[in-house]
């Protein structure tokens, strides 16, 4: 009870406010609604024993989560919070997604960058060394290309891209990117 008047949870439900009080620390007069909100999702009774149960180092942190969790019900009657952090979540793996095509697509600008340059060098040569410089290119390109691939997770890329870059293994990378698909899909489903 601060200064004589009853906290939020006293006020809200018509009784009176003891020095004791579980609910006065957390749940000032001068914020009725945090209460109110928690009150109506969870019921004043079940928060009580949650916060007895806590340790008092614990309990403030425990309201702040029950306060998001009952705004985050309102807004949502059906998935309350595990809404907003699928939605959230969804947005992060889209974004991992588009930054790993753009960091395929580099790599490729640079392999093709590098093609070149080594293609002009050996032009000059009729030895017979430019084609094993080459076939050796080719597999360090292709070793390159599956390093980054599975440093970066590797699934979801489009077939087109994977085949753009040489037929690094494109069925390989395009079935695990399938199974990583069906298993973010029935998170979200």
């Amino acid at each position: 009870m601060a200064g004589g008047s009853p906290c939020a949870s006293c006020k809200l439900l018509r009784r009176r406010c003891t020095k004791d009080c579980i609910f006065a620390p957390f749940f000032p007069a001068d914020d009725p609604h945090k209460f109110a909100i928690v009150h109506k999702v969870f019921g004043a009774s079940n928060v009580s024993k949650m916060l007895l149960e806590l340790p008092v180092q614990q309990r403030g942190d425990a309201v702040s989560s029950l306060v998001y969790e009952a705004n985050a019900r309102v807004r949502d009657p059906v998935y309350g919070c595990v809404g907003a952090i699928s939605f959230l979540q969804n947005q992060v793996s889209q974004l991992q997604m588009q930054l790993a095509v753009a960091q395929a697509e580099i790599l490729c600008i640079q392999m093709q960058q590098r093609d070149g340059c080594r293609s002009q060098d050996d032009a000059g040569r009729s030895d017979g060394h430019s084609l094993a410089a080459m076939q050796q290119m080719v597999v360090d390109d292709t070793a390159a290309a599956e390093a980054f691939l599975m440093q970066n997770g590797g699934g979801g890329f489009p077939p087109q891209l994977m085949s753009s870059y040489g037929g690094a293994p494109a069925s390989n990378v395009h079935h695990y990117g399938q199974q990583d698909h069906l298993k973010r899909e029935s998170l979200w489903t």
